[in-house]
This record gives C-alpha cells, sequence and structure tokens, in this order.
C-alpha cells in the first residue's frame, strides 16, 4: 500500500522490466559472439582448403606438362619431406661424400628457365629432372653414385662448384640460435625464437577483425573500410610487439622469419631476413608451430 501510494510500485515495475530486457541483450550478445567465432573458424577453414586445392592444380598442371613433354619418360626415383632428425640423417650422408680433386658437384638453380652449363652436363638426359625440381640444389658425383635434388627453406645465391664434397651450409636447412620466427594473420601474432633447434613460444594475440562481408553497395565499402582500419590496427600492434622484443633482447631479432598470409606479409619484408607464404590455424602458439613446421622442410627428389 505505502508503494502504490509514493509511486513505488510502478518504478519498481519498470525495473524489473529493464532488468528483464538487459538479459535478453545480454543473451543475444553472448549469441552473436558464439557465431562470430564459428564464422572466423569457417573462413579459416575454407582459406586452407583453397591452398591445398591450389596446391593440388599445380601438381596436376606439372603433371600434364611433363605428360606431354619431350621428357614425359622421365621421373623421379621418389621424393621425400625432410624434418628434424630425418633431415640430419640425410645432411650427414651427404656430407660424408668424398671425393678427388673435383669429383663432387653442388649447384644452386634457382628457377627453371635455364640450367647452368655444369649441371646440363652431369646429369645430361635427366637434367630436366632439376628443371623440374627448381628452385633447389643439384648434388652428384662424377661416378654418378650420387644424384639428388634439394629445396630447402632457404636457398642460397646461385653457383656451381666441382670439389672434394658437397658444399653444405646447415643454416639453409635449419634455423639457428638466432632466429626468430614470427607468424603473422591479419587477425593473429605469434612470436617464437630457436633454443638448441626447438621452438620456444614468446608471445602472441588475436585481434577482433571483422570477417567477409557479402553485402553489396555503400553498405560494403563501408564494412571494408571498417575492416582494413581493424587490420591496420592489428599490423601496428604487431610491430610493437617486435620492437618491444627486439629492444629487450641482448641478442636481437638479428635472423627474423616472418611466416603467414600473402596479403599482409609486404608489411613486414623490410625488417625481415625472409619472408614465405604457410597455411596455419588454431590459436597463436599452436599456429605458430603448425606454421615453424611447414617452412623448416626440405623436400628431397631422387634423380
Amino acid at each position: 500500500m505505502l508503494d502504490e501510494l509514493l509511486g513505488r510500485a510502478e518504478l519498481k515495475a519498470r525495473i524489473a522490466e529493464l532488468e528483464d530486457e538487459r538479459d535478453a541483450l545480454e543473451g543475444r550478445l553472448s549469441g552473436e559472439s558464439d557465431r562470430r567465432k564459428e564464422a572466423v573458424r569457417a573462413r579459416q577453414e575454407a582459406e586452407a582448403e583453397v591452398n591445398r586445392l591450389e596446391d593440388r592444380i599445380e601438381e596436376l598442371e606439372d603433371r600434364v606438362e611433363r605428360l606431354s613433354g619431350d621428357d614425359d619418360a622421365l621421373d623421379y626415383r621418389g621424393t621425400e619431406d625432410l624434418r628434424g632428425d630425418r633431415l640430419h640423417e640425410i645432411l650427414y650422408r651427404l656430407d660424408s661424400v668424398s671425393t678427388g680433386a673435383e669429383g663432387a658437384l653442388t649447384a644452386v638453380v634457382p628457377d627453371d628457365r635455364s640450367l647452368p652449363a655444369a649441371v646440363e652436363d652431369a646429369f645430361d638426359e635427366r637434367a630436366p629432372l632439376v628443371r623440374r625440381a627448381a628452385p633447389c640444389l643439384a648434388l652428384t658425383d662424377d661416378a654418378g653414385l650420387v644424384s639428388v635434388a634439394l629445396s630447402p627453406p632457404r636457398l642460397p645465391d646461385a653457383f656451381d662448384d666441382w670439389g672434394e664434397s658437397f658444399s653444405l651450409d646447415e643454416t639453409w636447412f635449419a634455423p639457428t640460435a638466432e632466429t626468430v620466427v614470427a607468424l603473422v594473420r591479419a587477425d593473429l601474432f605469434a612470436l617464437g625464437r630457436y633454443d638448441d633447434g626447438e621452438l620456444v613460444y614468446e608471445t602472441g594475440f588475436e585481434s577482433d577483425v571483422k570477417s567477409a562481408h557479402s553485402k553489396g553497395g555503400f553498405s560494403q565499402s563501408r564494412f571494408e573500410r571498417i575492416r582494413e582500419g581493424q587490420i591496420d590496427d592489428h599490423l601496428d600492434e604487431c610491430h610493437e610487439t617486435l620492437d618491444e622484443y627486439v629492444a629487450g633482447d641482448a641478442e636481437g631479432a638479428s635472423d627474423l622469419v616472418v611466416l603467414g598470409e600473402r596479403a599482409v606479409l609486404g608489411e613486414f619484408r623490410e625488417r625481415a631476413s625472409q619472408t614465405a607464404t604457410v597455411d596455419a590455424t588454431g590459436d597463436p602458439e599452436a599456429a605458430l608451430r603448425t606454421a615453424s613446421r611447414e617452412f623448416w622442410m626440405t623436400r628431397l627428389y631422387r634423380l
């Protein structure tokens, strides 16, 4: 009775009504957040599938070209992706080869446009296989006991040299103590370093960046401007994180490898010793480990 006389009953009813509206809005916000996360996950999976299909198309095109060319009868004796202990084992075997003077050829073939004369002569009819493996290192000896090509993560400048052994540098194939690796996507950043060949995760974060927008017209243009601004802010934060890491590290990032999406890698080429496009999804640490494993892989071609 007193509440009604003082007008409190109506006020309490309004408060209860607003609390119900608040609870309903909180529920809708939670649902939208879940849908956004699901949309981001779906987009990442779609991008990975597109990249996989593009690689498959390149494989098929290469196969068609081989079958339609003059060297269609040629094929590799085998191929293998080398990492970790297996990579070290193969490099040790190649490094142990010893010949007489000028008995072992090491040649860098930077592209498939032309082969060094030394490679043409040494591999003879199997030289087209070296061209197909390019960019690569081509290795053989004057007795033909060794005949392989290697496509390492880091290909040195072009050279060809006959010596008493193969000229191989482990830094072409594996990280050093000075190597720092960063993964950059439009909405993710991760940073790590190597300790005795093992990746140590340092830091990472994800940014709230709008996903693809299907509407057209003015709405589309406005959406893209907002998204581009979010990506720019994200990349600025990536640079700031790298600056802080370099400033806090006595040795600095003297060998910075930046991996990630092709669309954003250009922002880091000036400060990186090397950049490469990779596919990596998941949280920052998991994505960084996946990207690093993909990058530090050497393909072996048995010619």
